[in-house]
């Protein structure tokens, strides 16, 4: 299956097929004409697909980065590691970095890319559920500063963009959770008819041989979405749906607890409760939310106070001149960004994320 991410002269392709990693080396001829290859992986994912993906390039000269895998490895502190490895490697903007592994590594190598030489060709080979369906796509690349998540980044889009599901095979059950967070934020915001098919499984396991048909029509969400606002500034927001809470969490925690996908389910279901009690969702949506975590084994909470929280919302990268502008549903389906203050997460009844 192939979508096309249409961006004028930014324009790539995204191919989802079972199978594809043993065939990327056709695949990325027919965007990329250099000589030298840098993959940069994580030490999951590379000794499981390396082989697999280096066999598939014949003709080139490669290399290899790789990292340790997890989020603290997409440090601005890695950044250097990184730089000094593709200089070695002796790549020109006329060659190219492929990320092969999970969000952390895309984003990793998306902003080493956009940053090294001022930009060097990529690709994207996403090996999680979550980098799958989502931050593989759309040309958002960044690493974390000490202060929060995502704060040092840029808009750079890859060359092409290749998913093999079968990959997911190998995912510790986790990661299939993580990535179902995202998933369900999809049917949320854009796609009732997702999300109602979610809720029709009973497990991952249940929904495995429709995988590919729910991955193709969340990257064909996002598709939509960014070719609407490439920069962030309007539609590409609703992607944002439970992130404004997720990024905090996973903030307060040092990256160490809650993974983002379990975060976002988190602050998807916790933010829509706070939204009904102010008559700004319809009511039932944060149940219908709490029913789709359960059936994939996502968490409901993560037992911090709100106020907990206020101090990294104030720094998150949505808050602009005090102001916050939140990612709220009307139903399941349907959102809209509600601009607000810190003040939205702050309950009279003394409303805990528990």
């Amino acid at each position: 299956m192939k979508l096309t991410v249409n961006l004028g002269e930014n324009s790539y392709p995204v191919y989802i097929e079972n199978g594809i990693l043993s065939d990327a080396g056709a695949y990325i001829s027919d965007v990329f004409g250099g000589k030298r290859i840098m993959i940069i992986s994580d030490d999951n994912v590379f000794p499981l697909y390396g082989d697999k993906l280096l066999n598939s390039l014949t003709g080139y000269e490669c290399s290899a980065l790789v990292l340790p895998h997890g989020e603290p490895t997409k440090d601005f502190q890695t950044l250097p590691k990184v730089y000094s490895a593709l200089l070695e490697a002796k790549l020109t903007r006329s060659d190219l970095i492929i990320a092969l592994g999970g969000g952390v590594i895309g984003d990793l190598a998306g902003f080493a890319a956009a940053s090294y030489l001022r930009g060097i060709n990529l690709i994207q080979i996403p090996t999680s559920l979550l980098a799958q369906v989502d931050s593989s796509v759309g040309g958002k690349v960044a690493v974390d500063l000490p202060q929060g998540k995502n704060l040092a980044g840029a808009f750079f889009h890859p060359k092409t963009v290749l998913i093999d599901p079968s990959v997911l095979d190998t995912l510790p059950p986790h990661f299939i959770s993580d990535g179902m967070g995202e998933v369900i934020k999809y049917g949320c915001i854009k796609d009732a008819e997702l999300f109602s098919r979610l809720c029709a499984h009973t497990s991952f396991d249940s929904l495995k041989p429709e995988l590919t048909d729910v991955i193709a029509r969340c990257v064909d969400i996002k598709r939509i979405v960014v070719e609407a606002d490439q920069f962030d500034t309007g539609e590409r927001m609703l992607l944002n749906f439970g992130h404004t809470l997720a990024h905090t969490i996973e903030q307060y925690y040092h990256y160490e607890r809650e993974s983002h996908g379990e975060a976002v389910g988190i602050g998807m279901y916790h933010i829509t409760r706070i939204a009904e009690k102010k008559g700004l969702t319809a009511p039932g949506c944060a149940e219908k939310i709490k029913n789709a975590l359960e059936i994939y084994g996502l968490p409901l909470s993560c037992g911090l106070p709100a106020a907990e929280l206020t101090g990294a919302i104030s720094l998150d990268k949505k808050n602009l001149n005090g102001r916050l502008n939140i990612v709220l549903l009307k139903e399941v389906g349907s959102s809209y960004v509600y601009p607000t203050d810190i003040s939205f997460f702050h309950q009279s009844d003394g409303y805990h994320i528990i």
